[in-house]
């Protein structure tokens, strides 16, 4: 899919490294360009949406999708007798994005919410419906998707992640977080994934840097982004750090132009 505008990118790492930064300023900067932009939420920690400059107010009244019990109910066909027993494992999903999504700074946006039921990994409707539902959004949408993980990759089965363009792990610098990295790219190579990326946040310097080149391999380094302030205060405000810091903006567009080949 690389070449045709429409990326599909897999964000992970584990919860306050950085994804949602990193998701939003990239969801917005693409729409910028005038691409049709869907970003999704499928971190149980969910914030993507206050990033992307929603209110609490507007988040407060979207339902996540694992929690549309009624439409669950329809498009897998299980009832609570035959839950966990009897449901169709390939629901209709493909009008469920256009349907359920909301707008905001040019970007749509869909929260997937936590599949509570037996553990994310359980063999329920639920979790059915929201895997079958990325696994279009990967395959089956001609717009950018945008995905804004948990740590793991329990969600992508092996056909849905070997079709994502790029995964793309966020870390500190620190060893536990290069452990993280070399995890996730184990994981991916399973699954088929061959393009596995880094991006550093909250970087301090040139010896945070350094740290880190020393550890990943330069051809997966997509590049830093500096610890601000403005950032910090930006996600305990619950507003957009696109709106609020210009010179993360920038580093995250250079980030951007190397996913896109063009730097």
């Amino acid at each position: 899919m690389e070449g045709t505008g429409y990326m599909k990118i897999a964000i992970t790492g584990k919860g306050g490294v950085g994804k949602t930064t990193l998701s939003s300023i990239l969801a917005r900067l693409y729409a910028g360009e005038g691409k049709k932009v869907l970003a999704v939420d499928v971190d149980p920690d969910a914030n993507l949406g206050l990033a992307l400059g929603f209110t609490e107010a507007e988040l407060a009244e979207i339902t996540p999708i694992a929690k549309m019990g009624e439409l669950i109910a329809e498009r897998t066909g299980s009832t609570a007798e035959s839950y966990g027993k009897f449901f169709k494992i390939n629901p209709k999903v493909d009008d469920i994005p256009d349907r359920f999504a909301r707008e905001k700074n040019g970007v749509k946006f869909l929260i997937m919410g936590t599949v509570e039921t037996g553990g994310g990994g359980c063999a329920c409707p639920e979790n059915v419906m929201v895997k079958r539902l990325i696994s279009h959004l990967v395959i089956g949408r001609d717009e950018v998707v945008i995905m804004d993980m948990e740590a793991g990759l329990e969600h992508l089965g092996r056909g849905t992640a070997g079709m994502v363009d790029r995964f793309i792990v966020v870390i500190e610098p620190g060893a536990r977080s290069i452990q993280t990295y070399h995890k996730v790219k184990s994981l991916a190579a399973d699954l088929g994934v061959k393009q596995v990326s880094l991006v550093a946040n909250k970087v301090r310097g040139q010896e945070d840097e350094t740290f880190l080149l020393e550890r990943i391999p330069p051809e997966d380094f997509l590049g830093a982004i500096r610890y601000r302030d403005e950032v910090i205060m930006a996600d305990r405000q619950g507003v957009s750090p696109f709106d609020t810091s210009a010179a993360t903006r920038e580093e995250i567009g250079k980030i951007k132009a190397r996913i896109d080949g063009s730097a």
